[in-house]
């Protein structure tokens, strides 16, 4: 066993609950590597199983769905990473708020040379998200015109960015003028400062009535009868994430009427097979490398002071994407 150090969390509840601690680490098993984090992702899933909200994990336990490092050591039957490699993964189950770990090897993906731990560990989870939703729950086409909630977030800056690049007209709403700037350098025609504008009527009025093809909502409850709202005829609403607490419920015939439809997907039912976590993790690095995304990594952390992170990511304080270091 070799000893290291964790955030651990003996309870569900706020930032407070998270305990930098001593943990042991074992060798890894058959289909497993144990890897060093040099660079963990902050994303606000982390919190969904911080408090509880997602289905609840073994306490004590470790959050923590994205990491990059170096793989120490290998068990039997691993043939597509090797000791020394730079890996990334974003993946369940939970625990990278940590500095070593054992986990199974066929949710890595081996990092290019060119990408960096830092933004290997902020673009994964994002990234790939940004991938499959515009990719995959909802083919954007060309001339299209979307709404993207959030805007200014990790997510929000990516789906800006590719969106642009697909040929989408981009709608996005923030919460300021400082935000507002950011989605604009980031590919977003449209920002809308939702704090002093009604954002369903500034929707409508950009798009003379006609409403948008698809809404990306990661907020929840402040924003999912709005984005809805916003809908054009045919029109499908994204609800990927909940930062502002679940949404209200939708009754069929209010998607009925504008046959609109409702999707409320996740990464890891997209990347859940070996192939399709490979065709995700390339689609992502090519975007990359041709300089069509990029990753902002405007914040970091310790990872001893992981607490503090989630309390200025729920504050809103956050831009971008966020790194714990270990």
């Amino acid at each position: 066993m070799t000893m290291a150090k964790a955030i651990v969390q003996h309870d569900k509840g706020g930032p407070d609950v998270l305990r930098w601690e001593d943990v042991s680490v074992g060798d890894p098993g058959p289909g497993q590597v144990r890897i060093r984090h040099t660079a963990v992702g902050l994303n606000y899933i982390d919190v969904y199983f911080r408090t509880g909200h997602y289905p609840a994990m073994d306490l004590p336990g470790t959050i923590g769905m994205e990491a990059a490092g170096v793989i120490e050591a290998v068990g039997a039957e691993v043939e597509h990473v090797a000791v020394g490699d730079r890996v990334a993964y974003a993946a369940p189950p939970p625990g990278a708020y940590c500095e070593l770990r054992v986990m199974d090897a066929a949710r890595l993906v081996v990092v290019p040379e060119e990408i960096d731990d830092r933004a290997a560990a902020a673009i994964m989870l994002k990234g790939m998200t940004a991938e499959y939703l515009l990719y995959r729950t909802h083919k954007v086409r060309a001339g299209d015109t979307i709404l993207v909630q959030a805007a200014a977030g990790g997510v929000g800056l990516l789906l800006c960015d590719w969106a642009k690049h697909l040929g989408c007209t981009v709608i996005g709403t923030v919460s300021s003028d400082e935000k507002a700037e950011l989605a604009a350098a980031h590919g977003c025609d449209h920002p809308i400062i939702y704090t002093r504008e009604d954002f369903v009527a500034r929707v409508k009025e950009i798009t003379d009535g006609a409403g948008v093809a698809v809404a990306y909502d990661s907020v929840g409850k402040t924003t999912f009868l709005g984005s809805f709202e916003c809908l054009g005829i045919c029109g499908h609403l994204v609800s990927f994430g909940q930062s502002s607490g679940p949404a209200d419920p939708i009754a069929p015939a209010m998607l009925g009427a504008k046959s609109a439809s409702l999707t409320r997907p996740s990464l890891f039912h997209y990347a859940g097979t070996r192939d399709e976590l490979d065709a995700i993790s390339r689609n992502l690095f090519s975007a990359m490398h041709a300089g069509v995304i990029g990753v902002e990594v405007n914040q970091t952390y310790p990872l001893k002071d992981a607490a503090q992170a989630h309390r200025d990511l729920e504050a809103r304080k956050t831009t971008g994407s966020t790194v714990l270091l270990p």
